[in-house]
């Protein structure tokens, strides 16, 4: 049989490995940044781009996106042209897809610390940014599709499966999830509202983990532990019931992050069920991994590669064993919105994602500069000190999250809350945000000991190039089942119809979940005192969303008695059939706020804002001066906000939107009034005038800055309806 000569592109790879450590290194240091503003939250104070709201979805987006997902593309691109004993389908596209992701991680660097953001979690990017986010996975895409067409390798292996249902998913949960309004260059509107925003969010929030964190690392593990192990996988069946198991089962998961809430009770019971499905799959991945290794212990114990697969492949068992766990109402009411959660999801990126892709990387760099890594007492010292750091991270976190749930939920014999502050909660788990300090530090500690290892490494070797290789063409062959051939084995055969059943597959669960909480108007039924946000609520709505709010306070009571007495009756789909984007949260570092309106009067609010220690003792809230700054709030694109609402369905006025400026000066200038109550106020305010007029600025007057607008929309959260009178 005549052989074919070709070249694999190795240099498609190196870049993708190169970009990898670059934004690990940087999205570890946001990430110990923003640990370390839990213990000095005042470090950056003034500062509207280094505040904790608008760097924590910075820290998640560059871990996800730009570390995780370039580790993902190096690995896909390497494995997959060996794999199917082809080139990439274009150079041209590859390149394409590498800049083009690297430009969308630097777009996303610079407008998320500026304010730009849609608040939907791990979907903070606004539109423009989404589109072309859609457009780069689109061109990957067919650079996928092409090189398999295009291979010399008959049979597709169950590596490649992942990488297309990985593509097609994220495709769909990406483009529905983040259909918008746009109203500026950077502002849009998400087009469901209230209780269907979050069911998409959280279909897509669950997925984005399950479709870019988790299949796409499989279809790694399932090349790189056999390759590295010198072993064959342990069951092909296995891998066949695993593969379409969990692609089927994981997008009907999303509910189980909205147990409680105002989401109807039977998609929350539909996510329930499935998630505790889920584990029969997660887990059959995880031996199928782990017993791959059957007979190579020996090599593990002197291989740094796979004591990472290892750690790995652990940390993926204990993250899709405890998220089924979790799903369980009983196990949900203590773990949500406690740091419970936050240990969860960094046992699955800092183990699961983060030790894959560094034993990844050790095996590549070696190979592709034909050389031998620089030091293996580095890459074991690595290890250890990121297994330790993982430790030291997760367990403090795992405490706290039961030492939050344990206080909020306790109650004196005369029926009181025992903890009826909430600081008294956040001051008692002060000692483990250090240790997760301190664990942090250790990982990031690795993370830069690879960073020395592997340029050493590079220095050493020979320059990264294109790879000889051959094989023999791919014959041609009846398009139909040979005799005897079973329906998956010819499936592996047909990448189209592989693809178009992976589509159909995850497509089931999310069009029966979402499409009646839509469609159907009588699931949420509206409330008739619940009225649209003002202008100038509107505008307030908008600067919380700006800077990042919703990362330390939720805005849903759940129907515990321990909730209802703290903050007020529990939350009701009709509340938020206004509300574009929703804003229930995921995490309480501190308190719900859907009924904080009218708890306090307008001077609290001002002086919270200014220096929240100063009406909140031991609060680790940082301060928001700059919403003070002398200079007017930005309302030029009110009236198409408005216009933009209106057309999601908001019942604006003509009349309204044509007044929205008086009406907002109005209700502004009551605010300033309410706030000339305290002598503190009006002499900073006196002082405040004449250092405009030193400085030879305009003197903005107070009701035209941005902090009465935030505070006109606090004081809205929860007025609608009827408050009984909570502990505080």
């Amino acid at each position: 049989m005549e052989m074919e000569q070709f070249y694999y592109d190795n240099k498609i790879v190196k870049k993708f490995i190169y970009a990898t450590i670059l934004f690990g290194v940087v999205g570890m240091l946001v990430g110990l940044t923003l640990a370390v503003m839990y213990l000095f939250p005042n470090m950056t104070d003034g500062i509207s781009w280094l505040s904790y709201g608008r760097l924590r979805p910075l820290h998640t987006n560059a871990v996800i996106f730009a570390f995780v997902g370039n580790a993902f593309f190096a690995g896909m691109y390497y494995s997959l042209q060996r794999l199917l004993k082809a080139r990439m389908f274009s150079d041209f596209l590859s390149n394409l897809h590498f800049w083009g992701w690297q430009l969308i991680i630097v777009a996303a660097a610079i407008t998320l610390p500026l304010g730009y953001t849609s608040s939907k979690e791990y979907a903070e990017l606004e539109w423009p940014i989404d589109i072309a986010i859609a457009v780069i996975w689109v061109v990957m895409g067919i650079n996928l599709i092409g090189t398999m067409l295009r291979r010399r390798e008959r049979h597709l292996y169950v590596a490649i499966w992942f990488y297309i249902a990985t593509f097609v998913t994220v495709a769909v949960l990406h483009i529905f999830n983040n259909i918008e309004i746009p109203v500026s260059g950077l502002k849009s509107y998400s087009v469901y509202a209230g209780v269907q925003d979050a069911l998409v969010q959280w279909w897509y929030g669950h997925n984005a983990v399950a479709f870019f964190l988790t299949t796409p690392f499989l279809g790694l593990m399932y090349y790189f532990i056999p390759k590295v192990a010198n072993r064959p996988v342990y069951s092909y069946r296995l891998s066949i019931i695993h593969f379409w198991s969990l692609i089927f089962i994981y997008i009907w998961a999303g509910p189980h992050h909205l147990l409680y809430s105002a989401l109807p009770n039977w998609a929350q019971n539909l996510g329930v069920a499935f998630s505790v499905m889920l584990i029969a799959p997660s887990w059959g991945g995880m031996i199928n991994g782990l017993l791959t290794l059957r007979g190579a212990w020996d090599k593990v114990r002197v291989e740094p590669v796979l004591k990472f697969f290892v750690v790995a492949i652990t940390g993926y068992g204990m993250a899709t064993f405890e998220g089924p766990m979790l799903s369980f109402k009983n196990v949900n009411a203590i773990a949500h919105y406690t740091d419970w959660i936050v240990a969860h999801v960094h046992v699955g990126a800092l183990a699961w994602n983060g030790f894959m892709s560094f034993g990844i990387i050790y095996w590549l760099i070696p190979r592709m500069t034909k050389s031998t890594l620089f030091s293996t007492k580095l890459a074991n010292f690595h290890f250890w000190i990121g297994t330790l750091g993982i430790i030291l991270y997760a367990l403090p976190m795992y405490v706290a999250g039961f030492q939050q749930a344990s206080m909020w939920k306790q109650f004196n014999p005369d029926g009181t809350l025992t903890y009826g502050n909430f600081l008294e909660t956040v001051t008692a788990i002060m000692p483990m945000y250090w240790m997760r300090a301190i664990g942090g530090s250790l990982y990031l500690i690795g993370m830069l000991t690879l960073v020395y290892n592997i340029i050493m490494t590079v220095k050493a070797g020979n320059r990264i190039e294109d790879e000889l290789a051959q094989a023999p063409a791919l014959q041609t062959i009846r398009s139909g089942r040979v005799t005897g051939e079973k329906f998956h084995s010819w499936l592996e055969r047909k990448p189209i119809q592989l693809s178009i059943l992976a589509t159909i597959a995850i497509l089931i669960g999310g069009i029966i979940q979402i499409v009646p909480t839509i469609m159907v108007k009588s699931n949420i039924p509206t409330i008739s005192s619940v009225k649209p946000y003002t202008p100038l609520e509107l505008e307030g709505r908008d600067l919380y969303i700006r800077e990042g709010c919703v990362g330390c306070h939720s805005q849903s009571v759940r129907p515990f008695r321990s909730e209802v007495e703290r903050y007020g009756p529990q939350a009701k789909a009709g509340e938020f059939v206004y509300d574009h984007p929703f804003l229930w949260g995921s995490k309480r570092t501190g308190p719900d706020l859907q009924r904080v309106g009218g708890k306090y009067n307008d001077n609290w609010h001002f002086n919270h804002m200014w220096n929240p220690q100063s009406t909140s003792a031991g609060s680790i809230m940082p301060g928001y001066k700059w919403l003070f700054d002398n200079k007017a709030l930005d309302i030029s694109l009110l009236e198409k906000k408005m216009k933009a609402m209106k057309s999601l369905g908001v019942p604006y006025s003509e009349a309204e939107v044509a007044n929205a400026q008086k009406t907002l000066r109005t209700q502004a200038l009551t605010i300033e009034k309410s706030l000339e109550n305290d002598p503190d106020y009006v002499k900073s305010y006196e002082e405040s005038r004449k250092r405009a007029a030193v400085k030879g600025e305009k003197f903005v007057p107070m009701n035209e800055r941005e902090i009465v607008a935030l505070i006109a929309y606090i004081q809205r959260l929860g007025t609608d309806i009827k408050v009984k009178e909570t502990s505080k």
